[in-house]
């Protein structure tokens, strides 16, 4: 059985985890919910650093069931801390070694020019201090580490909440590489949302220790039953094409299933896939396609659900083509006199759009 299969229960003084799902066998699935609802722990106890009730299975082995603890040292796996945690006695290139000597020559699955490359870490290898290097590149060099060692899962506890904003920026692009070049899956711990909607394929949301939910990022973030849609930056994901570029006005245009999204230029091969973020308080509603809009992106959509929001605001779920979602929030008033209702069609406006 491929994938993360697990289950925990455990009591650490007034806390109490009872937490179980499932993730795919490939991607980043990032757990999510905010300061002490239980994120870390539950990746410890997968890491087997604490020892709980429970179960896991990771890509068909079991490695804690009724039966069966496999020790920490025993359990294939990349281990990333908020913390670089560097060796500060060895160089950069024998941190990235640390692990990559421990495993045998046939068991080694990634090589170190391939982790070289993806982190762009080649001006660093050879520096004898890790000391001198900056807050990003050290943790680079960390994750580095954790990946020479081959592991079949790679554990990420918020790898970026140590970092200042300008290193949080440097570090993005390289774990945006890494998402699409390892076929190992990736649990990624944050209370970010901005760096969950970035890198995410599958979201399991915790709260006071519980899974509320669990799936793909767009279904999950456009659910608005679940906290993540009251949030001031709720909204929804799309994956986008690069389809056309407007020279003159320097835009591009991303195509995807439903509709296309005008954006500033983005530089990318025709046919790229990007991801682009649009947040529910930059999406309005009108009942008809309006002329003389300065908006240019507006998408022909159907109200599938509204819920309140607060006092005098009210959420709306749009769908757009047959799978991609788009949240609104606007006024009591505005649902009211423009007659909304669920199963109505409308016209989205889309006022600004956040690639990723």
């Amino acid at each position: 059985m491929s994938g993360i299969h697990t289950r925990f229960q455990m009591q650490l003084e007034s806390f109490v985890l009872d937490a179980e799902f499932s993730a795919p066998a490939t991607g980043v699935t990032a757990l999510f919910g905010p300061s002490g609802s239980g994120k870390t722990t539950l990746l410890r106890c997968i890491a087997g650093l604490e020892r709980a009730q429970g179960s896991l299975q990771v890509n068909g082995e079991t490695w804690q069931d009724d039966k069966t603890f496999v020790p920490v040292h025993q359990r294939l796996l990349g281990y990333v801390f908020q913390e670089a945690s560097l060796f500060p006695h060895l160089s950069v290139r024998a941190n990235l070694e640390y692990g990559y000597k421990r495993i045998q020559s046939a068991e080694r699955k990634v090589q170190m020019e391939q982790v070289v490359a993806w982190l762009g870490l080649s001006h660093l290898v050879e520096r004898g201090d890790v000391a001198s290097l900056s807050g990003g590149e050290r943790q680079r060099v960390a994750i580095g580490r954790a990946l020479l060692t081959s592991p079949r899962i790679l554990l990420m506890d918020e790898p970026l909440s140590a970092l200042d904003t300008n290193s949080k920026q440097e570090i993005l692009p390289y774990l945006e590489g890494l998402h699409r070049e390892l076929n190992i899956p990736v649990l990624y711990v944050s209370h970010a949302l901005d760096e969950v909607a970035r890198l995410a394929d599958h979201l399991v949301l915790m709260e006071k220790g519980r899974v509320i939910a669990s799936g793909s990022l767009r279904e999950t973030l456009a659910r608005l039953d679940l906290p993540t849609a009251h949030f001031d930056d709720a909204g929804t994901v799309i994956e986008a094409d690069v389809a056309q570029q407007d020279e003159k006005y320097h835009l591009t245009r991303l195509d995807f299933a439903g509709g296309y999204l005008w954006v500033g230029k983005v530089d990318r091969p025709f046919g790229s896939t990007v991801r682009a973020r649009v947040l529910a308080r930059d999406v309005s509603i009108a009942t008809q396609a309006p002329q003389g809009s300065s908006i240019n992106n507006i998408l022909n959509a159907r109200i599938d659900e509204m819920r309140d929001d607060g006092p005098g605001k009210v959420l709306v779920r749009m769908r757009v083509g047959d799978s991609q979602s788009l949240l609104s929030r606007i006024t009591s008033r505005s649902r009211d006199h423009l007659g909304l209702v669920e199963g109505m069609y409308v016209c989205a406006q889309v006022k600004s759009v956040a690639l990723m």
